[in-house]
Parts: structure tokens; C-alpha cells; sequence
């Protein structure tokens, strides 16, 4: 063989090798197996992490998890408000090649408001003309509702009112765009690996059961050439410690949280790959007041909520730098100050006796013949939580308290039939900065949604007054004195702040810790 044509072919073996080598795999913790992938139908942390890299909106979140455009590249709103037109851009694409249409965005917005398709997210596009009507019944014909396609590439949204939050709402993980002609044809098979299209910077390669979802390259993504990461693997990982031993292992680049037992040590002993980050979230026990004693008994609700101790749950039992807070609005929430109960700041001793004489009034002088059930799915820290609290009950009102764990899934369905007898984990990461986020869950009409069942008319009137409002100030007043009447029925036990505690390996490139836990796999490189 000529030495010439011998080198050539060495040179071709080599760049060969060389590409084979050159494939990067990121490979993520992620607390639970996703209940879902369907993103109108599901409403946990575990399945939006998955969506950030699999689908988008018409905004997503960028690397900082602040809104940015994406399948729309620009938009105006009307001088009334009521009107926001949004333009797709060029040549954006599915996976498969395909052109995302305008008519594909109407179609997914009418399927979030269509009970019918069993979206859970239908709350999230009430701004819209007749969508809360279409997703409470009262319109069936979906073409009522105030979303049109100008022309291929041009959506315009009626509104019901001026909504501020509306244009930032849109990159909320589960306000994703989907296509009409598949999901149409397919159903919920759509959703498997094989026939699942995304928008996103990846596409669905594998769904294991308890085994990891497999997501690879979007070769059609506008951004898929300065994409660095190959594939990315998210592993349901409920076990927190397991999790961390993975980490150590050098099978996982990333966690999702840090085993509150081992928060301290991680910080000493790991501290390149340590992170924390304060969030829009909050944590706390709802109430299920669809079932007695606790409907009829607000002083009873009280009386729970007074004995706990908020800062032994933050600093000796949690300890990721969370916020005790008796409010339920996070304090991050911009512009806005929460209101707490008068009893927040007592000294506990008052406290107690407080809640002793409201048990007594409401029929359990001394905790008797009073049991609380606490539900909450499978996780250390939240099991920490719950002994945590089942203690405090105990010993500062004599009601004995037991603990239900249940796998995410179970739990989740659980939750929203309220198919529990006492109270229950809960906590919100806001899809948008505003006090809206979080105290809209709590309306009557959110059905299923609303964790604790609570349904105040003077509370959804307040709500609906917020919506109507075009006063920054007066809006904020309105719906500061609606979470003031949730102070005052006590349907939630509110606990803490959210922050994030978890590890990311060094050599991971371009992650940024943000309010709303975003780290998209696209704006992400891993080192040599």
C-alpha cells in the first residue's frame, strides 16, 4: 500500500476515534420519576426540570431563569392592554423537521383550557378571553376562547383584563407549545419515545420506568450548533442519600438536592461543587378541609399552626438556608410584603398556651381523641419535616400524629382527590414574580389544584377584584388583604422559604443559580 493512501487512512481512523471520543453526556439527579411527560397535564418540579430541555413556549427561561423569547422572537401589546400579538420565528422547526405553525400554538392553548384533555395547568390562561369558562364548563365551543392565528407565523391573545404578568407567564415549563397533527393523531401515545417532536434544544430518545429519561441533541433547534452538551440523562433518584453516594461516585454531574444531614459536610468537604440558592418558593402543610374535624374548625386549624417551631424546622432540621416564615407569599416576591399572623411573634410559651385554650374551644381539651395523619412523598428531608412536626403536635398539645410516606405519584394523586385525613406536604416554585403565583392556588374554582379544598367567597372575590385592577399599588393592597383573610382561616400551615441545596460537579460549565431553579442543559458545557 502507497504511504500516502496509508496515511490518509490513518488520518480517517483517527478523526473518526477523535469524534467518538468527543460526545458529551450530562448526567442530572432528579428526585422522582416524572409522573408525566405530557407538560399541559403535569404540575411537579421533577417533570419541569425534564421540560426546560424538551419543549418550549413561546418564551422560555433562559440560563439565569428569567423569560426570554424562543419560539416567538417578539410581540407587542395593545395600548388597552387587552391584545398581545406574538410573531413566530423564521423557519423554527420540530424536531423532525417539520415548521412550528401558529396554528399549533392555538391548538395548544385550547387544549390547556379544555378539560377535556385533562390538562392540570388550565389555571395558568384564565387571562384569556372565555378560558376560564371553557375550563370550568361553561363554554365547550374552544374556538370562543380569546387566542387566533393572524397567519402562519402570527398569534394574537384577547384578554379578559390588562394582565402584567402575562407575556412572562408564557415561559412557564408547562405553557409549552406541542403539534396539533400529532398529539391529534397520537393521544397520550404521543408522548412516548419513538413518536414524541419537541422544540426544545433536545429530543426524547429513552423513558426507562424508575430508570432514566434520555434525551439527545435537537439537530433542528435554531441553537443546536452552539449546543455543547450531546445527550443528557435525568435519573429519579428518591433516595437522597444513594443520590449523593452517586455524585461521589462519579455517576451523577449533578444532584438534586444535598441530604440535609449531609449539608454541613457537603459545604466543608465539597465546596467546588456546592451550591445554594434562595427561591420564588414557599413549603408548607395543607389542610384538607374537605373532611371534618378540620372544615368546620378554623381554631383548631390555628392551633397547629401556632406550635410550630419555624426556626428549629430551618436551622436543625432542614438547614439549606431556608426562611422561617409564618406567611405564605415568599419574601422574594417583588414589591410585596406578606402579612403574618399577630402570633408569629410571641414567644413560644404564649403560643402554646394560646393553641391549648383553641384546642380546648374546639372540642380536644388536652389533644384528645385528636389524630393528624401527615402525607408526604418519599424523601428524607421531608420525612425529617414530618417527625419534626408530628413532635411538636405531640408534646405542645398532646395530639398524636402519624406519618404517611407515598411514592411521588401516589402522593400526587393522593393529594389532589384530597384523599387524605389530616394534612398534607406541599410547596410552590412561582411561575412568575407576583403574589398571584402563589395565592391563586387557593381559589375555590382550582379544584383538584387547591392542596388543602379551601373555598372562602370573600378570598375569591378579592382574587377576582386583583385581576381587574390596573393600579400597581392598589392591585398589591387587594391582594395583600386577601392573604390576610388566609391568615385569618388558617387552611394552609405555611413553614418556610424554599432554597436549593445541591451539588454540580466542577467540571460543569455555565450553570447559574436563580429564583425559579432553572438550568437549562443547552446553556450548560462540561469541561475536557
Amino acid at each position: 500500500m502507497p504511504m500516502r493512501l496509508l496515511a490518509a487512512l490513518l488520518l480517517c481512523l483517527l478523526t473518526l476515534t477523535g469524534f467518538a471520543q468527543a460526545e458529551t453526556v450530562l448526567r442530572r439527579g432528579n428526585v422522582a420519576e416524572p409522573e408525566t411527560l405530557d407538560p399541559h397535564q403535569a404540575t411537579g418540579l421533577p417533570e419541569a426540570m425534564i421540560f426546560y430541555d424538551l419543549y418550549e413556549g413561546l418564551l422560555s427561561r433562559g440560563p439565569d431563569g428569567k423569560p426570554q423569547a424562543a419560539i416567538a422572537d417578539r410581540w407587542e401589546t395593545s395600548k388597552d392592554g387587552l391584545q398581545v400579538t406574538f410573531h413566530l420565528r423564521d423557519g423554527v422547526k420540530w424536531s423532525d423537521g417539520s415548521p412550528i405553525t401558529a396554528g399549533d400554538v392555538v391548538f395548544s392553548f385550547r387544549r390547556l383550557a379544555d378539560p377535556a384533555s385533562g390538562s392540570r395547568n388550565g389555571n395558568y390562561v384564565w387571562a384569556i378571553k372565555n378560558a376560564r369558562a371553557i375550563t370550568q364548563g361553561t363554554i365547550t365551543d374552544l374556538t370562543q376562547m380569546g387566542v387566533e392565528a393572524l397567519d402562519a407565523r402570527t398569534v394574537r391573545f384577547t384578554l379578559e383584563e390588562p394582565t402584567p404578568y402575562f407575556v412572562s407567564l408564557l415561559a412557564y415549563p408547562m405553557l409549552v407549545i406541542l403539534p396539533e397533527a400529532k398529539v391529534t393523531a397520537l393521544g397520550r401515545d404521543f408522548f412516548r419515545p419513538g413518536n414524541l417532536i419537541s422544540s426544545g434544544g433536545y429530543r426524547l430518545v429513552e423513558a426507562v420506568p424508575q430508570g432514566h429519561v434520555k434525551l439527545e441533541r435537537n439537530p433542528h433547534h435554531r441553537d443546536a450548533a452552539r449546543i455543547a452538551i450531546d445527550s443528557v440523562y435525568f435519573y429519579p433518584t428518591e433516595n437522597q442519600e444513594t443520590e449523593l453516594k452517586r455524585f461521589r461516585a462519579g455517576e451523577l454531574d449533578t444532584t438534586a438536592v444535598v441530604p440535609t444531614a449531609q449539608i454541613g459536610w457537603a459545604r466543608t468537604n465539597l465546596p467546588d461543587a456546592f451550591r445554594y440558592t434562595p427561591l420564588l418558593g414557599n413549603y408548607f402543610m395543607a389542610i384538607n378541609l374537605t373532611r371534618e374535624p378540620w372544615k368546620s374548625k378554623p381554631a383548631l386549624r390555628r392551633a397547629l399552626s401556632m406550635v410550630v417551631d419555624r426556626h428549629i424546622l430551618t436551622e436543625r432540621i432542614a438547614q439549606g438556608g431556608e426562611v422561617a416564615s409564618a406567611a405564605y407569599v415568599p419574601a422574594v416576591v417583588s414589591d410585596y410584603v406578606a402579612p403574618e399572623p399577630e402570633w408569629a411573634g410571641w414567644p413560644m410559651e404564649k403560643r402554646v398556651e394560646a393553641a391549648r385554650a383553641l384546642l380546648a374551644e374546639a372540642g380536644y381539651p388536652g389533644g384528645q381523641g385528636l389524630e393528624v395523619d401527615i402525607l408526604f412523598n418519599t424523601a428524607e428531608n421531608h420525612r425529617r419535616i414530618a417527625v419534626a412536626l408530628a413532635s411538636m403536635f405531640q408534646q405542645s398539645l398532646g395530639v398524636r400524629a402519624t406519618l404517611t410516606n407515598q411514592e411521588w405519584k401516589v402522593y400526587l394523586s393522593n393529594r389532589r382527590t384530597k384523599n387524605f385525613p389530616g394534612i398534607v406536604r406541599a410547596g410552590l416554585i412561582g411561575a412568575y414574580d407576583d403574589p398571584n403565583a402563589f395565592l391563586e392556588f387557593l381559589r375555590t374554582e382550582m379544584g383538584p389544584e387547591n392542596p388543602a379544598g379551601y373555598s372562602n367567597p370573600a378570598f375569591d372575590r378579592l382574587m377576582a377584584a386583583s385581576a381587574q385592577e390596573t393600579d400597581p399599588a392598589k392591585r398589591r393592597e387587594i391582594l395583600h388583604q386577601a392573604e390576610s383573610l388566609l391568615v385569618a382561616d388558617s387552611p394552609v400551615i405555611p413553614l418556610y422559604f424554599f432554597a436549593r441545596t445541591r451539588l454540580v460537579s466542577p467540571k460543569v460549565i455555565g450553570w447559574q443559580p436563580n429564583p425559579v431553579d432553572c438550568n437549562p442543559t443547552r446553556f450548560l458545557s462540561l469541561a475536557p
